[in-house]
């Protein structure tokens, strides 16, 4: 069976038997670089049989070499090697004979190129992609008069020789009809021709090499070009050319054509990667002003179109200020986009600016469910999928922030995802994923939320992939990436997170807009760690690196690091303040880790019976929200104030109730501290039994931290560890057990003296 890419010899590009004869572009010129292309044709149809997995490669490159912005022939040979290295040897042969030749041999090319194309067994038909281009080269060629030739002959050695040259030979300039299109015009009368000769033979100024590769592009190459950028920056970023590389060619495209709009939009796109406001803005306005002004709205609409181009000109300037957190001219172009499109009677737009105006909102801080919620049902009035979709996201987002219970928000995507496959909306796919990846964590299920991520990952995009491109530079990826950094951090395995980090970090260069949610990541893992190797003079720069990415995860940080410090009365004010602001923003999630610090700190003075009450609350929120991972950490929390209290039996029942959460979802920090706290109950109850229930009760005991001490190893903990060996030797001892006794406490001594510091009440 033949491959797709084969359609390019064998699919004559015609609708109901007419051919297409404009694929190209009128204005087509011979080039040194397009007479290489030939020479590639050429050499793939005379040359002995290639093996089918590299035919199907170059069958591959053919359109993009042939559409594509002239290569210099390093670049074009190094592409045709990687897909043919015996095509590409032939191609630098054919190439040789005409540059180290005369005049004559470039001829004989050009008077033998149509033979194997017009044979009866020819692949390429007159009318494929490669017959219509190579016929197109053959008229641009036979308009020529003598001396265009004789020039267009002096480029191609200059191009092939340009190969050759070391980086500071001077290469000696010479003219080439590729600066003036309109030589090779096809549609040129022969007289225009003879006059722009007679006019070029007298100017003899040198132009350079860089100056050949950085001339006027046809209108196919532009578009192609435009294309395959604009589609990167949207894929794949990484492989787009550089934010200054693509300004460069963008600057020059202008150069020749100031009234390109779709080249002044595609530098809003270059400039939004790199937060230029002053670029972004100008070339967005000069976009539309060029819209406006070639009348290609206007041409089919008259003066709809013009309204049309203004609205949603005044639109893309409130969406540029709110992604610069610009809110009060956000707020106004909004305004503005509104009242026109009223004006128009046009719902679609109007929808589009109630979108934005709750996103606003939200951005601001301000309560935004009503507005969203009549956008959902505007949207699905108007028959709007996209909107519909994007609208219950932000409900399902909202809700989970303040608090929703689990089924409501499970629900909803579910709805969602049924309108994502039935309308094949492959972006808002990714989004449903990462967000029920984040729901999944929320709530304290790290299996199910490494199973979305996985799936997230691994899930082929519904999109047509062009240019070999898959979605990966999408900001649910950046999410689904971050949150298995910090699940395989949770389990200790700091070597999986060095590589997913280092994936994230060549995904999304500092410079781009997801950049953020890596380095949050990251901040994050590498304070928690630092926080769980009791080196808190490590943890404590990055509070102010997080403060800088999210200001309430810096509080809540800097907050840890003071009561680690004993800092006690610093602590108490700035979670008190917290509290207060995520009260306010129905942040339900930080108020309970609030709250859960705040009984560590009346721990600290001793003030169990006043923690209580406290936790108490704190639980009674996070079982109301469906939290289990807080719920559990929460009850760790009071089974170790009751166990303070003198009550150990009540703290022993209330921490079987969070044990098999914690073993199955929690992580290796809890997990441990769970086992420890469960060792010290098992030891204080049998304190208060008979001997033979005593002795089995230690037994009990040891076994415990025996478990824990493996998890703080994982982590490397070592003040948790030094804690579990004086335990387990205090054990040992009393049951009598002198070596096992002997090993720990020589453990127990390393460490201690490695620490040089005395031993914290045991958490």
């Amino acid at each position: 069976m033949a491959s797709v890419h084969e359609s390019l010899y064998f699919n004559p590009m015609m609708t109901n038997g007419v051919v297409h004869a404009n694929v190209f572009g009128i204005k087509d010129w011979v080039t040194p670089y397009k007479i290489s292309v030939l020479a590639l044709l050429y050499e793939m149809t005379t040359s002995k049989p290639i093996a089918l997995q590299e035919r199907r490669r170059l069958n591959k490159l053919i359109l993009p070499l042939q559409q594509g912005p002239d290569l210099t022939l390093d670049q074009f040979l190094k592409t045709v090697e990687e897909c043919c290295p015996q095509t590409a040897y032939a191609v630098k042969l054919r190439l040789h004979e005409m540059a180290d030749g005369e005049l004559k041999d470039m001829e004989y090319f050009f008077a033998t190129l149509p033979t194997p194309f017009s044979a009866i067994d020819s692949e390429a038909y007159k009318t494929s992609v490669v017959g219509l281009f190579m016929r197109h080269m053959l008229l641009a060629y036979n308009k020529l008069s003598f001396s265009q030739v004789y020039k267009l002959y002096k480029a191609l050695q200059q191009y092939y020789h340009s190969h050759y040259a070391q980086p500071g030979d001077v290469q000696v300039g010479l003219p080439t009809l590729a600066a003036d299109d309109s030589d090779m015009d096809l549609t040129s009368t022969e007289d225009n021709v003879g006059e722009r000769m007679e006019k070029e033979e007298l100017d003899t100024a040198p132009l350079h090499e860089s100056e050949l590769s950085r001339g006027p592009l046809s209108q196919k190459q532009a578009e192609y070009f435009l294309a395959r950028q604009a589609y990167l920056l949207k894929n794949d970023e990484n492989k787009a050319l550089k934010p200054s590389a693509l300004q460069d060619e963008l600057n020059n495209m202008l150069k020749f054509n100031p009234d390109f709009a779709e080249a002044h939009y595609l530098s809003y796109l270059n400039s939004m990667r790199v937060q230029d406001i002053f670029i972004s803005t100008h070339s967005l306005l000069h976009y539309f002003d060029r819209l406006i002004l070639s009348g290609s709205e206007g041409k089919s609409n008259g003066d709809e179109g013009y309204g049309r181009s203004l609205r949603y000109a005044a639109l893309n300037l409130a969406a540029l200020h709110c992604r610069f957190g610009h809110y009060q001219q956000a707020d106004l172009a909004l305004q503005e986009a509104i009242r026109i499109a009223q004006e128009s009677n046009d719902h679609v737009c109007l929808q589009h600016c109630l979108s934005w105006l709750y996103t606003l909102e939200q951005m601001k801080g301000s309560d935004s469910s009503v507005l969203t919620e009549d956008s959902v049902k505007m949207a699905a009035h108007f028959c709007l999928p996209y909107l519909v979709s994007l609208g219950i996201q932000s409900l399902v987002q909202q809700g989970a922030v303040q608090g929703k219970t689990a089924h409501e928000l499970m629900d909803a995507l579910k709805d969602t995802d049924i309108l994502h496959w039935k309308h094949s909306l492959s972006e808002l796919i990714d989004i449903s994923l990462a967000q029920t990846t984040s729901i999944w964590r929320m709530y304290g299920k790290s299996t199910m939320a490494q199973q979305q991520a996985q799936l997230l990952l691994n899930m082929n995009s519904l999109e047509q992939v062009n240019f070999g491109v898959q979605q990966n530079n999408t900001e649910a990826f950046a999410v689904a990436l971050c949150h298995l950094a910090e699940l395989h951090a949770e389990q200790g395995l700091y070597g999986a997170v060095s590589e997913v980090l280092k994936h994230l970090k060549e995904q999304f260069p500092p410079h781009t807009q997801h950049a953020k949610l890596w380095m949050l990541c990251d901040l994050k893992i590498q304070f928690d760690r630092a926080m769980n190797d009791g080196k808190y003079h490590l943890a404590e720069p990055h509070v102010t690196a997080i403060a800088a990415l999210n200001k309430t995860e810096g509080l809540y940080r800097k907050a840890q690091v003071l009561k680690a410090l004993n800092r006690t009365t610093e602590a108490y004010s700035i979670l008190q303040r917290l509290q207060l602001y995520c009260e306010k923003t129905k942040y339900t999630e930080m108020i309970i880790r609030v709250m859960l610090v705040t009984a560590e700190l009346h721990w600290e003075s001793s003030g169990f019976a006043t923690a209580l009450p406290l936790l108490l609350q704190a639980l009674a929120l996070a079982r109301q929200h469906h939290l289990q991972a807080l719920a559990s950490e929460t009850i760790l929390h009071l089974a170790f104030t009751q166990l303070m209290l003198g009550v150990p039996e009540q703290a022993l029942g209330v921490l079987h109730e969070a044990m098999e959460p914690i073993l199955a979802h929690g992580a290796v920090m809890d997990k441990g501290r769970a086992l420890l706290l469960a060792a010290r109950c098992q030891m204080a109850m049998a304190g208060t039994r008979s001997n033979g229930q005593r002795h089995a009760a230690l037994g009990l005991a040891v076994q415990s931290l025996g478990e824990a001490a493996a998890y703080f190893s994982m982590l490397d903990c070592k003040e948790r560890l030094r804690d579990v060996h004086y335990l387990q030797a205090r054990l040992h001892h009393t049951l009598g057990q002198t070596p096992q006794r002997n090993k720990c406490a020589m453990l127990f001594r390393l460490l201690d003296q490695e620490l040089q510091a005395p031993g914290k009440p045991l958490v």
